[in-house]
């Protein structure tokens, strides 16, 4: 019997050391949450256009003018020649073989689910704010997440694959191609929501503020994909992620040594928070944006140090120097 309770025991033990700190209960959390596969009514029209405009007017009052005017740059549709503009895209021949793979390799379904999930999460955390009205569509390689106050649209033919025969014809970069794939459409989407929910105003100047403010964002992306491995989060490979684990001591008394945290420098700033094949001032090996992952470490320990400080205190916290001191990081 002893041994029974001993074992019980130890499962207990192991499940709640174990268990994921952002898997809330969402039970009585729910949303209005609209999702619209646009691009594929849109498509759907091209052999009777004419007919079918007025009624994609009535149904997408504010997707249609924001896709044909900021995505495909056709203009409004009340400008004149846009039927013909709009007629053009849908009949063009690899805007209907881009829709094809779309069809073939994005389940939108799927895309539809982890969304609403998602945005459950963060209501769960801000439940004053609205959720976006999310519409999917072919952007002609233009746009992968398009936003808007109340909007967000979801250029998906810019989430083939990292071997999309395209994208080294568009002249896009291999750094680049390795995020431009289905799992990353839904870590993208939330970025992207967050940084207009949290815009980057009246924080400092320095290369740790926006180094923390990213990480803020990232950190915000923990809350609301749990189940979302750290990869695709911040958009690095496996042998980048640990590099960044490996070196995370270097880097960061690379950074203190050098002075380069309270640089104001631009080119500074760009240098370890932008993306890019790696960061220069390390080997070739690193990934870009390490400055971002650093700031992702230095918020998980500032979380970890100060238990009562909520998600929503978290985001309304503009001190980065705040934030660094009470975070105690100091890597091994």
């Amino acid at each position: 019997m002893k041994n029974v309770f001993f074992a019980i025991g130890c499962i207990l033990l192991f499940t709640s050391c174990n268990r994921n700190p952002f898997k809330v209960n969402l039970t009585d959390t729910t949303i209005n949450f609209q999702f619209h596969a646009f691009g594929s009514d849109l498509f759907a029209a091209k052999d009777k256009l004419s007919e079918q405009l007025p009624e994609l007017e009535k149904t997408y009052p504010d997707i249609l003018p924001l896709f044909s005017s900021e995505i495909i740059a056709i203009g409004l549709p009340e400008d004149d020649g846009f039927e013909e503009l709009l007629n053009s895209f849908v009949e063009d021949s690899l805007m209907q073989e881009v829709k094809k793979q779309v069809d073939e390799k994005i389940n939108r379904d799927d895309i539809h689910d982890k969304l609403e999930e998602a945005f459950r999460y963060f209501h769960y955390y801000f439940p004053e704010k609205a959720v976006p009205e999310v519409f999917t569509c072919i952007s002609g390689f233009n746009q992968s997440i398009i936003m808007t106050e109340k909007l967000m649209g979801i250029g998906l033919d810019k989430y083939l694959g990292r071997d999309c025969e395209y994208y080294p014809r568009l002249g896009i970069p291999q750094y680049q191609r390795i995020n431009m794939h289905p799992d990353k459409i839904v870590p993208d989407a939330l970025y992207a929501w967050a940084m207009t929910e949290f815009p980057f105003n009246d924080y400092g100047p320095h290369l740790i503020d926006r180094m923390i403010y990213e990480g803020k964002l990232l950190y915000l992306l923990d809350a609301t994909l749990p189940e979302t491995a750290d990869s695709l989060k911040i958009g690095f490979t496996k042998k980048q992620l640990d590099f960044c684990s490996e070196k995370e001591n270097a880097m960061w008394t690379y950074l203190a040594e050098y002075k380069m945290l309270f640089s104001t420098e631009r080119m500074d700033v760009k240098r370890y928070v932008d993306a890019s094949p790696y960061t220069s001032s390390f080997t070739a090996d690193s990934p870009g944006r390490t400055g971002v992952w650093l700031g992702w470490q230095i918020v998980k320990a500032y979380m970890k140090k100060n238990p009562d400080v909520s998600i929503p205190d978290l985001m309304n916290e503009k001190n980065c120097k705040l934030i660094l001191n009470q975070s105690a990081y100091q890597p091994e």
